[in-house]
């Protein structure tokens, strides 16, 4: 019965548990639905067996719908990808054809619409914002590009933005309840989303570091040591299964994959970390259309990048956020909810920023920490909750860049129809 009781709150966490949430959810499966479905539908960007990778912004579709993308990044995702494919090549009788993309395609939409859910129940349920606050953070948050592009594409990022939204509120919630993180959590947790990419399993065990008392007891401190050892060992051996026992393997192509993708390019750091890291995971820039071609030449498609943006507006964008963000952290310090979503963001600061490592395409990452920026800035809405002035300033504020976010990411959404009729009718 207890475990029962567990897997029921558990489903109360993933799925909507109310009827606002169940509208929420409504409302985002079908407005990304109907772009996922006209794309897929009309289109072969979504999964075109003779591309190997990078047909737009630089995803691998068909390299992580089939092999789960390399080891060395996603030490688990092949036994995750192997189920959705062969789920999608059993609704479409296993052709790989418009049925089979649009089954990716709606899979991905109801990942990215859950995970907006998580987004809306942590802003009501764990700051307690009011309701008209909390919807016009989720429309902001709605529009971003990383939720745009992944909510019709089957890739890690999408699946991963899902399982670390969960896992932040889920933690969240034991927090204020001043309860340990589970056992089975740290497991799943360390699984799934460090098995999807091998680098976020660090933001797993943050949470454990603002447990109640946890530097003042030695016996919380060796069951959170537990914790951590018990599913870092599951997730060792599952990967070490996947590898063969080969560990060398996954050493020597880890070190290749650190050259290929740090590499300094010639756009200049502060541009890319702007235009890409930041503020391509938010808001659309220019697009640059490239030549590219299978292995061994036998097949010639266009790629389509993202450039950096070419007027002051969209810097200026891109600044008002961080401010706001800076400004939740200064305003919240004692607030230890905060220091986690800081220092999980900083983890991929730390990977894109300081070490570079996939900085000049940081725009399809945004799976990994894009949904620290609503919370912040709803942490932000709550250390005004009292005064009324500086409320009204953010809540304008947001309503200016929610328009604005909305006009340019339609806009240039219109010009990435525009080149999927050209080269993938």
């Amino acid at each position: 019965m207890k475990l029962l009781n567990k897997f029921l709150s558990f489903l109360k966490i993933v799925f909507p548990s109310t009827k606002t949430e169940g509208f929420i959810f409504l409302f985002f499966v079908i407005a990304y639905g109907v772009n996922a479905w006209f794309i897929a539908d009309n289109f072969t960007i979504v999964y075109d067996d003779r591309i190997p990778w990078d047909g737009y912004f630089s995803f691998d579709n068909r390299a992580i719908v089939q092999t789960g993308g390399g080891f060395e990044r996603h030490p688990l995702s092949n036994y995750f990808f192997d189920v959705i494919r062969d789920f999608a090549l059993w609704i479409s009788d296993n052709h790989y054809n418009s049925t089979f993309r649009l089954i990716l395609a709606l899979l991905s939409t109801l990942i990215v619409s859950l995970a907006n859910i998580q987004i809306f129940k942590y802003l009501n349920n764990i700051i307690g914002l009011p309701l008209k606050i909390s919807l016009l953070i989720l429309a902001f948050y709605g529009l971003f590009v990383t939720n745009i592009l992944l909510s019709f594409t089957p890739e890690t990022y999408t699946y991963t933005l899902l399982f670390l939204s969960v896992f932040n509120y889920y933690s969240a919630r034991k927090i204020n309840e001043e309860k340990p993180i589970s056992f089975g959590a740290s497991i799943f947790g360390s699984v799934f989303i460090g098995g999807l990419t091998i680098t976020n399993i660090v933001k797993v065990y943050i949470p454990f570091l603002f447990e109640k008392k946890i530097f003042w007891n030695w016996k919380k401190i060796g069951m959170a040591v537990s914790k951590i050892a018990v599913s870092i060992g599951v997730f060792v051996f599952l990967f070490l299964l996947r590898l063969d026992f080969n560990f060398q393997n996954f050493l020597n192509k880890t070190e290749e994959q650190y050259d290929k993708f740090s590499k300094p390019k010639v756009t200049p750091l502060w541009d890319m970390i702007s235009s890409w890291f930041f503020g391509g995971n938010i808001l659309f820039s220019n697009y640059e259309i490239r030549d590219y071609h299978n292995k061994d030449k036998t097949f010639y498609y266009k790629a389509l990048f993202m450039d950096v943006y070419s007027s002051f507006v969209p810097y200026i964008f891109v600044g008002i956020i961080l401010l706001m963000i800076i400004w939740s952290v200064l305003k919240n310090y004692k607030n230890k909810l905060v220091w986690i979503l800081v220092i999980s963001f900083l983890v991929d600061i730390m990977i894109h920023c300081v070490l570079k490592f996939g900085l000049h395409t940081s725009y399809i990452y945004g799976g990994h920490f894009v949904f620290v920026f609503p919370l912040l800035i709803g942490w932000l809405f709550f250390s005004f909750k009292d005064k009324t002035l500086p409320l009204t300033f953010l809540y304008g504020t947001l309503m200016v860049l929610t328009v604005y976010l909305a006009f340019n990411n339609f806009y240039r959404l219109g010009e990435f129809y525009q080149f999927l009729e050209t080269y993938y009718k």
